[in-house]
């Protein structure tokens, strides 16, 4: 399953919607993808979103449409 996880770069300011930054990520559950996101980064996640169907077909036609792989 592909998530798109909404996120803050930094844990320490308050979130604001102008500095949401957003990243794809393939894993088997939202649980692990949370997992993976909050091991292999400092940012402060907001939402993830399941995305799969039509929605991830817009998604991948998006210049900025990237899978993020995270090294063990």
């Amino acid at each position: 399953m592909i998530y798109k996880v909404y996120y803050q770069e930094d844990m320490k300011r308050n979130p604001k919607r102008e500095d949401t930054h957003a990243l794809y990520l393939e894993a088997p559950t939202e649980v692990e993808a949370r997992a993976l996101v909050e091991a292999h980064t400092d940012h402060n996640i907001e939402f993830i979103e399941a995305i799969e169907g039509d929605t991830l077909a817009y998604e991948q036609k998006e210049p900025n449409f990237k899978l993020t792989e995270f090294t063990e």
